[in-house]
């Protein structure tokens, strides 16, 4: 007799077709898998088995519908990893969102195209091309047309024009972290001595033990000769978003010297990152004390934050995200068996249907 259960999604085909699958948490093994993930055909396998009284299950989907629908009385357990990840992403989207205040405060929000080297200034024709696609976006959005009607109009992905209208294309230089930052004191160094041949730099590098090619030397001496032509000390270049969110959550005595004054700046200038920074971190500290106490405390709160709309999908989901914060169960043990999942399938070269999956996966068990 089932009670205690998770359910979740896996691909037949990725981005294509889904199924459901069903495990018995107790017992730590599949019980079943369902040949799609529709609202009806979960609502269906879930009442017939009236026993069940908690369900861990991801946040996304209508399994939330399916299970209440089926099982009124049943605890619903939101995914404890999946809690943490979308607050992460919560925050990187507040740090999209703003980009334009963040290139003020560290003094990159004109670029001077002279200035660039010539992978940078493709980057910033890229940007420049994006700008007139956003304002296009925009200028239709003001006047009232619905998302779905943009998409018809333009041409352009759903989720494009959504991120256009929340704020998530606006950076200029889409920058990873590179090979090159934790030799950039010594670089500096020695650029000051008078060494300016980037090929010799860089097998100076290559002979303590730099894994990086010499083509990105190259770069950063071509950009330090430009930045002395314009007699500045340096090309002020803003991060990418996801960088500059990184920095943010990143321990002050992590940081190198460059980084640290990045970070004091943007958050002297930009306050309302550092109260949506602090808003995520309690909510992840409470899924990590599993304190529930302050819950709706902390929901008046981020519904004033940057992360309003993740507070607003918690809000929606306030009992199965209360269940995750106080509950010892959750969907690892599924996530763990659609790993299991995918490996059967690839041993029999993606191509397992339902019943053979059945077979091999809820068969053997």
């Amino acid at each position: 007799m089932l009670s205690i259960i998770g359910i979740d999604d896996f691909a037949f085909r990725r981005g294509q077709t889904y199924g459901t699958i069903v495990c018995d948490l107790e017992r730590r093994r599949p019980v079943a898998l369902l040949p799609d993930r529709a609202l009806n055909t979960s609502r269906a396998w879930l009442a017939e088995h009236p026993s069940i009284s908690i369900v861990a299950r991801d946040r996304g989907g209508g399994y939330g519908e399916a299970i209440a629908g089926a099982l009124p009385n049943a605890a619903q357990v939101a995914d404890r990893w999946h809690l943490m990840e979308n607050s992460s992403r919560s925050f990187l989207d507040a740090v999209g969102k703003s980009m334009r205040q963040i290139r003020q405060a560290v003094g990159s929000n004109i670029v001077d195209p002279k200035l660039l080297t010539y992978a940078e200034r493709l980057q910033y024709e890229g940007y420049l091309r994006r700008q007139e696609t956003n304002e296009a976006i925009r200028e239709l959005s003001k006047k009232g047309t619905s998302i779905r009607q943009i998409v018809r109009q333009t041409g352009h992905s759903r989720k494009l024009v959504r991120d256009v209208l929340r704020g998530q294309r606006l950076d200029v230089f889409r920058t990873r972290p590179s090979s090159l930052d934790v030799w950039l004191p010594w670089l500096n160094a020695r650029w000051d001595e008078g060494a300016r041949n980037a090929l010799a730099l860089w097998r100076e590098m290559q002979a303590q033990g730099f894994p990086g090619q010499s083509g990105v030397v190259s770069q950063w001496a071509q950009r330090r000769r430009l930045a002395e032509k314009a007699n500045q000390s340096g090309l002020a270049r803003t991060p990418s978003a996801r960088v500059i969110a990184k920095l943010l959550t990143t321990a002050r005595d992590d940081l190198a010297k460059s980084e640290a004054i990045l970070v004091a700046a943007i958050e002297v200038n930009v306050p309302e990152l550092v109260v949506a920074r602090t808003t995520i971190g309690d909510f992840q500290s409470m899924i990590r004390s599993r304190t529930v106490a302050k819950l709706e405390e902390w929901l008046q709160a981020a519904k004033l934050s940057l992360v309003n709309s993740f507070a607003n999908g918690v809000e929606k989901d306030m009992a199965a995200v209360r269940n995750a914060i106080i509950s010892p169960w959750s969907n690892g043990q599924t996530e763990g068996q659609i790993t299991r999942l995918k490996l059967v399938k690839r041993q029999m070269y993606g191509r397992g249907k339902l019943d053979l999956l059945q077979a091999r996966l809820i068969g053997a068990a």
